[in-house]
């Protein structure tokens, strides 16, 4: 029975780690660009050069 109360503490614990770290994140500006991501995929990629890819 008393390790149920050591994994209740640990658990808490990494619960609240996670809580901080998400709000640290959402403070610190990860999360306000939300255009970029869903346009990447559509932007061109430098193209390659024929001699760049034959010397390969």
């Amino acid at each position: 029975m008393n390790i149920l109360y050591l994994l209740i503490g640990v658990s808490l614990f990494a619960a609240f780690i996670f809580l901080w770290l998400f709000v640290w994140s959402v403070k610190s500006g990860q999360y306000e660009d939300n255009y970029t991501p869903s346009v990447r995929i559509l932007f061109d990629d430098e193209e390659v050069k024929e001699a760049e890819v034959i010397e390969k």
